[in-house]
């Protein structure tokens, strides 16, 4: 399993994105949620990921983009916890719900944190 995130595994199709929102179910592990959904996905990839951060929370752009790139980079060193341990296919959308500038270390420890969460209740679901 390679530590890359490759353009098929970013999440870009708008009906994906609103059946996330409408139909999706999400883990907490405070400043990431992660609303996620079992699909069938255009590409033969396991996940497709996105991320988001409110304007409502972050107005500089330049503060959301850099807030961006520290889940992407989380999401990309912590991938293997995922890809080797889950079945199925799956739509990820990591939302930043903190209210103050992150830095890296706490968004890995919330990523690593909420991924498990992901898996704990998957496998509860398949049971």
């Amino acid at each position: 399993m390679s530590y890359t995130f490759p353009k098929e595994e970013r999440l870009k199709r708008k009906k994906l994105w609103d059946a996330l929102f409408k139909r999706g179910k999400s883990v907490i592990s405070y400043p990431i949620k992660l609303i996620y959904l079992s699909t069938a996905l255009p590409q033969d990839v396991k996940i497709q990921t996105a991320v988001a951060v409110p304007k409502r929370n972050f107005r500089k752009a330049v503060q959301r983009n850099r807030i961006k790139r520290l889940l992407r980079e989380a999401y990309r060193l912590n991938k293997p916890l995922v890809f080797n341990n889950s079945e199925g296919k799956f739509a990820f959308l990591f939302l930043y719900i903190g209210k103050e500038m992150p830095d890296f270390e706490d968004i890995a420890k919330s990523m690593v944190i909420v991924l498990k969460k992901f898996l704990k209740k998957e496998k509860q679901e398949q049971l």
